[in-house]
């Protein structure tokens, strides 16, 4: 089936629902299986592109008077309208913030907000600097340059005129210690 034809009525207003509905389910069977090959390769993603197949064929259904009256194969209309698409949705994706995830409230028993309960933050940050006391200077330091200050190794180890490798090996050193504080902690 190279073209699908369908007889066309004077005004296209007064278009038989029934005989439109008959023509976009051709054109699914006979170009579905092509699109969705198509819409995949363009954007990696099985769920997406079936959506785009989907819009292309509501844009198909839309403009039924040009389907109906092709005589020549529909392949390259309707390529263009799930391309297009396809390229609308990126430039979407592409200007909105990224989404974050919400996290699983851990042992919530509802009423909480979606962050979480802000006292739980506070007593886990005092826990941490309970813990980070508890360490050498030389390892509670490096750990609070590197993670809470978000300097890289070269900028520690230039602060503290030591090599990289140093700074390495004393956070590697400081977060295990702080592992063991912290568990000890929960312990008590």
């Amino acid at each position: 089936m190279t073209a699908v034809a369908c007889p066309i009525q004077e005004n296209p207003y007064e278009r038989d629902a029934a005989r439109d509905e008959q023509l976009i389910r051709g054109i699914h069977d006979e170009y579905g299986r092509m699109l969705l090959a198509y819409a995949t390769r363009l954007t990696g993603d099985r769920a997406a592109a079936e959506d785009l197949v989907q819009e292309t064929l509501i844009r198909a259904w839309k403009h039924v008077h040009i389907v109906a009256t092709a005589t020549i194969p529909l392949t390259g209309w309707l390529l263009t309208i799930l391309r297009n698409l396809a390229f609308d949705r990126a430039r979407r994706q592409a200007t909105r913030p990224l989404e974050v995830p919400e996290l699983p409230e851990a042992g919530s028993a509802g009423g909480a907000a979606a962050g979480g309960d802000h006292s739980d933050r506070v007593v886990d940050s005092i826990v941490v600097v309970e813990a980070l006391k508890s360490l050498p200077e030389l390892h509670s330091s490096m750990l609070i340059e590197v993670y809470y200050r978000n300097r890289s190794v070269a900028e520690v180890a230039k602060q503290f005129q030591i090599p990289q490798g140093t700074v390495k090996s004393r956070t590697h050193y400081a977060l295990r210690a702080l592992r063991n504080a912290l568990a000890t902690h929960g312990e008590e």
